[in-house]
């Protein structure tokens, strides 16, 4: 690696490069950025406004309080300096389909922060996105979000400034289902992480070393190891090679590592509902159960026909419910780092006698093939689109790679100070059909906001794996207008480019 390498330009919205601007100077450069303003409907604009009311809503109200703020986190007596919502994760926020959901941020950082409701079609101005949606939420200060939550499922929270969601700033959100049918005796929400802050390295730190790009390093071939906070020889067949390059010291589960792992507790027999969401940066998830087969009920807060499978990837943003029933004894949960050789562990226990698995267990369900992926499920007729033919095609390409580290769409690196350079027009109204082509040779979790697709004959998704040199198409309808940002979900290639922004036109 070079070991003088020259300053690269940020493309969103770091630590540092809000500090010191003026939120009237930020409001400046994001509307100059909308060339002309008038012709891009604006995210507080009477279209958005009009979409809001006609949600309707339950007039049902919840209310929280986030306040991130500086903290430390005990991982198995270990401690490690980081930011949070009070605790990693932050409680867990529960409304039901419709409600109206009002949220107080308090930023006690020394940072600009934000919250972006990650899945939720939410009002445009409340997605959390400095610039394009909202200014920042300076350092000492607060904003309240406040929107209908108009789907059930799972959903989680986090910043969508800089490299902060390799942070402690995250938690899950909940919206229920007043009709769900039920059939189970309880719920977990289970968040997996990779974790390195406060232990080897900060999140910037990392950044600052991959933006120096790997040059020719690829060509070491599979050699496994660790360069300061890149991990070479990460592969994967199930991701298409390259799983991932950072490295990380701990995976965790509901914020414990393996040496102190999270505990769930039942009673044999029970059915439990399980609500899994990757929180990671950088790693997919293989999740197993040992004893135990897990049926797929939901991916991204949406129903699919029900699946039954040993594991289930999950790539970054990713949220997988799944049904199990339990056994009587003590087993282990498993969240394997896809390609990173090592686990994040919690332990189930129906029995106080059962002795509790090790974190080195070996179990069958994680070599089985029957491994839960987005391709093997089928949208629920309830929730699957309406046959019809698209009135547009937005086509993408995924750009770049390790060796610049020049991530970015159709070979263009976001720009934060021009956010609607190369921005993709939509209509209200319209059926939209999405193409995701990867030319890169990495896979890619890519996430659209404010919006659900579906798959061609599959499940209605948010985020979805895209695997090296393939092609996803998904449709959705263009019923939910503003500014929207779209982007790989591995937050360091987000950072340095990989994203770009679906708007609505007037």
């Amino acid at each position: 690696m070079n070991p003088s390498p020259a300053p690269r330009p940020r493309f969103l919205l770091t630590r540092r490069g809000f500090l010191g601007v003026s939120i009237g100077a930020v409001a400046t450069v994001a509307l100059a950025s909308c060339a002309p303003a008038a012709n891009w409907v604006q995210p507080d604009g009477a279209q958005v406004q009009g979409a809001e009311r006609r949600r309707g809503g339950t007039g049902k109200v919840t209310t929280a309080t986030l306040t991130a703020a500086p903290t430390v986190l005990d991982l198995a007596g270990a401690t490690a300096p980081t930011w949070a919502f009070g605790s990693v994760p932050a409680p867990v926020i529960r409304l039901g389909a419709g409600d109206t959901l009002k949220a107080t941020v308090r930023n006690q950082l020394e940072a600009d922060t934000s919250v972006h409701w990650h899945g939720l079609a939410l009002r445009n101005d409340m997605d959390g996105v400095p610039p394009v949606t909202q200014q920042p939420i300076k350092a000492g200060a607060s904003f309240d979000y406040e929107f209908i939550a108009p789907d059930p499922g799972t959903y989680w929270f986090h910043p969508h400034v800089g490299v902060q969601l390799d942070r402690g700033l995250y938690g899950a959100l909940i919206v229920e289902d007043p009709a769900e049918p039920g059939g189970y005796d309880d719920e977990w929400v289970i968040i997996l992480d990779d974790w390195l802050d406060g232990v080897t390295a900060t999140p910037d730190d990392v950044l600052d070393e991959l933006s120096a790009g790997m040059g020719d390093m690829g060509g070491m071939g599979d050699m496994f190891m660790r360069m300061g906070n890149t991990l070479m020889g990460a592969t994967s067949d199930l991701l298409g090679g390259d799983a991932g390059d950072v490295y990380y010291p701990l995976y965790l589960v509901n914020g414990k590592p393996p040496a102190d792992p999270t505990q769930f507790t039942g009673r044999a027999g029970e059915k439990v509902r399980l609500r899994i969401i990757n929180a990671g940066s950088d790693t997919a998830f293989r999740l197993a159960i040992g004893g135990h087969t897990l049926t797929i009920t939901h991916t991204d807060g949406f129903p699919v026909e029900p699946v039954e499978v040993d594991s289930i990837l999950i790539g970054m943003g990713e949220r997988y419910d799944a049904i199990i029933t339990l056994d009587d004894g003590a087993f282990p949960l498993i969240a394997q780092a896809e390609g990173k050789r090592d686990r994040g562990f919690a332990v189930i226990r129906t029995g106080s006698a059962a002795a509790a698995p090790t974190a080195d267990v070996s179990i069958p369900e994680l070599t089985s093939s029957r491994i839960g992926t987005a391709q093997l499920l089928t949208s629920d007729s309830s929730v699957a689109l309406s046959s019809r033919q698209p009135d547009r095609t937005v086509a993408i390409t995924l750009s770049g790679g390790m060796a610049e580290y020049d991530w970015g769409i159709d070979g263009r690196r976001f720009d934060m100070n021009q956010p609607l350079d190369g921005a993709h027009e939509i209509r209200e109204g319209e059926r939209v059909r999405f193409t995701i082509t990867n030319d890169t040779e990495m896979w890619h979790p890519f996430h659209l906001h404010g919006h659900t697709y579906q798959h061609e004959g599959g499940p209605r998704k948010d985020t979805s794996i895209i695997l090296p040199k393939q092609t996803l198409t998904v449709d959705f309808d263009a019923d939910n207008p503003g500014l929207w940002v779209a982007h790989c979900h591995n937050i360091y290639h987000a950072e340095t480019g990989m994203t770009t922004v679906i708007g609505y036109r007037a």
